[in-house]
């Protein structure tokens, strides 16, 4: 009985505990990206600037174990003994639950509960596949911040340098030297430290102008799509990449460079005459990013409501923009199933790879125009 006894110094214990921690976590980031389309577009995160926890609902954990069938029923597997290689012993009654037959189910359901998640977990999950595409390493690149290369392994240094890994493997070679088969005492002579170097880390320019429609026609939900898709570009750009520069360009029949504050919270009203915001773009990019020496991103968001005559110019410009820039991404925002005449106008006029077009009309499709913007392959 005493080999059956279970100590409170048994690591098996303490694994376990580990396990079942580990199995939480994974079935959270599961939940998070099956879940990542309505999470990222819930108002409470992005009105939140990034300073909230998120709750997501997991599938209750059960441990295995047997369960007997007081019943004594039948089951696949269940012979009487004179069974035959091949002989179907039966067959599992189909499972019932929600939609598997007429009228109310007499199964339990699954147990869910919420998890919280913390807003940095969360975009390590969405960033994760995230990069922006077409970056071109040759073009001139700054000095962002120095690092710390750790190059080597001394046996002198001061202790907040230790290597405690290979600190103990040379006490137990030490120990193991003088017949001792596990780890005893640690000597000053086992002690090893890590050296360091530091070196500049370089990173290419990268400009991004953000393009935004606020004329009438951009009602609440065509702005809060079009402010969450910036919502989340942002933070990915600022947690990715050290070296970008963002430009803020909202428009309707004219176009001006706003804060970003303005560019999130503001509202306006007016006409729509797109090709306003290409030309400010256009302007920026003459004056001040030289494209042998930038990577240049424009993405703009718009409802498609554009002035009829003014598609020809738009067109014309996209072309213009595409001559300098890396990627143009241009989201629409629609909730008909008709497509807008700028979007038709674009899918006739541009032939350019460089141009990536999507439609929304739903907000779980953020997600979708996310990852079709910042990849480095054409998704559709």
């Amino acid at each position: 009985m005493s080999d059956n006894i279970i100590s409170r110094d048994d690591w098996s214990l303490h694994r376990k505990g580990h396990l079942d921690q580990q199995r939480h976590q994974e079935k959270v980031r599961d939940a998070i990206k099956n879940n990542l389309g309505e999470i990222i577009s819930e108002e409470g995160i992005i009105l939140s600037d990034g300073k909230k926890t998120v709750k997501v609902p997991i599938k209750s954990l059960e441990e295995f174990h047997f369960r007997f069938d007081f019943n004594k029923q039948k089951h696949t597997g269940q012979g009487s003994g004179e069974s035959k290689v091949g002989d179907v012993l039966g067959r599992e009654a189909q499972e019932k639950g929600p939609g598997k037959g007429p009228g109310a189910g007499e199964e339990p359901g699954v147990d869910y509960y919420e998890a919280e998640v913390t807003f940095e977990e969360l975009a390590g999950i969405l960033f994760q596949d995230l990069e922006l595409p077409n970056l071109d390493s040759k073009k001139t690149p700054i000095i962002t911040n120095d690092a710390i290369e750790f190059n080597d392994i001394r046996k002198q240094g001061i202790m907040s340098n230790v290597d405690k890994k290979r600190t103990i493997l040379e006490a137990i070679k030490r120990n193991a030297v003088h017949g001792q088969k596990k780890l005893e005492t640690i000597t000053p002579e086992d002690l090893r430290f890590k050296t360091w170097e530091i070196k500049p880390r370089y990173e290419s320019n990268a400009v991004v102008l953000a393009m935004m429609d606020t004329s009438g026609s951009m009602g609440n939900f065509e702005k809060y799509i079009a402010r969450t898709f910036f919502f989340w570009m942002v933070q990915f750009l600022r947690s990715k990449y050290e070296n970008v520069v963002i430009h803020f360009l909202s428009h309707h029949t004219e176009a001006k460079e706003v804060t970003e504050h303005e560019f999130f919270t503001k509202g306006e009203s007016g006409g729509t005459r797109c090709s306003s915001v290409y030309r400010l773009a256009l302007e920026i990019i003459k004056k001040n990013y030289n494209p042998a020496d930038y990577n240049l991103y424009p993405f703009h968001f718009t409802d498609g409501d554009n002035i009829a005559s003014d598609n020809e110019n738009c067109v014309r410009l996209v072309n213009e923009l595409l001559q300098y820039t890396n990627l143009f991404g241009y989201g629409e925002i629609l909730r008909t199933q008709y497509t807008s005449t700028l979007m038709s106008a674009y899918k006739k006029g541009l032939k350019d790879d460089k141009f990536r077009g999507v439609t929304i009309r739903d907000k779980t499709e953020v997600y979708k125009t996310l990852k079709t913007f910042f990849s480095t392959s054409q998704r559709s």
